[in-house]
């Protein structure tokens, strides 16, 4: 019987520039449940992931609490280089000293702060357990906290909080375990725990709420030495050759080298300079979209490459610079050149469903990177706001005239010594998502869906089913899009926006 349908060898190189929407994958036959598929995945040469999600070096996107989640999940995100070193050191720092269950970085307040302090913080971040210590600050000596039983029926919000606070504390001392936390915040039914050092000051806090929700992430993407695994953006220029020796210090797994077009001489060299100096990082280099591009930047040492160039959705340099590609036809084409090598290719723009997710797999990418996708989660940078009655963040591309305004975000284009700044990206903001450990699970079992729809049980399964022939595609016209998509409805509840938002802590 002749096969539905067309490889993908014939479809991406006779068809020009595609991208995600262009085409379908034809249906597999299924021999599996769903809960037998398998995501794990090559991030680099060297490292693998549970899950091939990978959040963007974006500065509204991840930074350490997004880091955390994602490694947390079996992914990985990519802390963002639009800051001074210092402050993306302790970003990375957060995220490696990170044990699950303890949080690393409460919100601390002083004696003299307010309880409508306190109304600050729970519209902010929903909950109201505050350490208080005598300087305000975390591993200032612990004077008391406060909780929402402190602070629901006090009239005077101006009240200072040493008048409110609760002075009777149960802590626990540095090195305790998770598990004897628990047992203290079970025994005492207290929802915080404060954990000191010998003199009284406040290391970590452990939340009963998270204790309950977080206990368990078998999926977790570890280092050797059991800590989560971090990744940071640098530049290829010569002055982050400091930044890049700071954040191996603090103990960085991956390296991705930022730059919106990879194939260059200042990239070509970085690569050689960091794999000869830091033997143990692995390099994820970029960005590509041919397979010349691929080629050199795999001869310099390219543990991983990052493929994609004006596809993504507050990205305008196709449009403005007429150079690019379509991002599906890019991801053939450089995932099947660095196959030959060894080495993974993460996917980088045009994700906005969990279709595109597994399409780009299909296509041989490893992991994909997700930007917008992300940004609306608690976990992503910035503060929510109202926008026309919709609670939103802001998002702004690394092109972005008003990324551009700090140094890295105008070095990723090579425009940080122009007088006249070209925009390449644009700002915008992105609908509430919820937290990222309801919405990512979420994420996950879609594309376990997918893969088991087309017949194959782990990442490495499809991509044997692409270049086999197994896996056939075909062309989606405008109407065929149309078809696919809701239609011919007064009205509709958009069910990948009703993903449940996390507890409130």
């Amino acid at each position: 019987m002749p096969a539905d349908g067309v490889d993908g060898k014939t479809f991406f190189e006779d068809s020009g520039g595609l991208t995600y929407d262009d085409f379908i994958m034809l249906p597999g036959y299924i021999n599996f449940s769903v809960d037998e598929v398998e995501l794990e995945t090559q991030l680099t040469r060297n490292l693998k992931i549970k899950t091939p999600m990978v959040s963007s070096p974006m500065d509204t996107v991840t930074e350490s609490k997004m880091a955390i989640a994602m490694a947390l999940l079996g992914g990985i995100g990519v802390i963002h280089c639009n800051n001074t070193i210092d402050e993306q050191v302790a970003e990375v720092r957060r995220a490696k000293r990170f044990e699950n269950g303890f949080i690393t970085d409460p919100v601390v307040l002083s004696p003299n702060h307010t309880v409508a302090d306190i109304d600050q913080i729970r519209e902010r971040h929903g909950f109201s357990g505050i350490p208080i210590t005598e300087d305000g600050t975390l591993n200032g000596k612990l004077v008391g906290i406060v909780t929402q039983r402190d602070t629901d029926f006090e009239p005077d919000r101006t009240k200072k909080l040493k008048e409110v606070m609760t002075t009777d504390l149960v802590t626990a001392p540095l090195g305790i375990t998770l598990h004897e936390g628990n047992e203290i915040l079970r025994r005492s039914k207290k929802g915080k725990l404060p954990v000191v050092d010998k003199n009284f000051r406040l290391v970590y806090l452990i939340s009963r709420t998270d204790l309950r929700t977080n206990e368990d992430f078998p999926n977790a993407s570890k280092s050797k030495d059991k800590q989560l695994l971090v990744a940071a953006a640098i530049s290829s220029h010569e002055e982050d050759k400091e930044r890049l020796a700071a954040l191996v210090r603090e103990g960085l797994d991956v390296v991705v080298i930022d730059s919106s077009q990879g194939d260059s001489v200042y990239q070509l060299n970085f690569i050689k300079h960091i794999k000869k100096t830091y033997p143990s990082v692995e390099v994820v280099a970029g960005n590509v979209v041919t397979a010349s591009q691929c080629k050199h930047l795999i001869e310099a040492g390219a543990d991983a490459l990052r493929v994609g160039m004006g596809c993504g959705s507050i990205c305008i340099t196709q449009e403005t610079m007429a150079v690019g590609r379509a991002q599906a036809t890019a991801v053939y084409h450089c995932a099947k050149f660095a196959r030959q090598h060894g080495v993974p290719i993460i996917a980088d723009g045009g994700i906005s469903s969990i279709g595109h997710i597994a399409k780009a797999l299909a296509l041989g990418a490893s992991t994909v990177m997700m930007g917008s996708m992300l940004v609306g989660t608690t976990e992503a940078p910035g503060e929510y706001f109202y926008e026309d009655g919709v609670r939103v963040k802001r998002h702004r591309g690394m092109g972005s005239l008003e990324a551009m305004e700090k140094r890295s975000g105008a070095r990723r284009y090579f425009s940080e010594r122009d007088r006249v700044k070209v925009a390449q990206g644009v700002s915008g903001t992105v609908v509430d998502k919820g937290s990222l450990t309801h919405y990512l699970p979420y994420l996950i079992q879609g594309l376990r869906h997918s893969l088991q729809d087309v017949g194959c049980r782990t990442v490495s399964d499809l991509h044997r089913a692409v270049y086999d022939s197994t896996l056939r595609f075909e062309a989606r016209s405008h109407s065929a899009q149309v078809e696919g998509g809701v239609h011919n409805l007064h009205s509709y509840t958009d069910p990948h926006r009703s993903v449940i938002s996390s507890p409130r802590r």
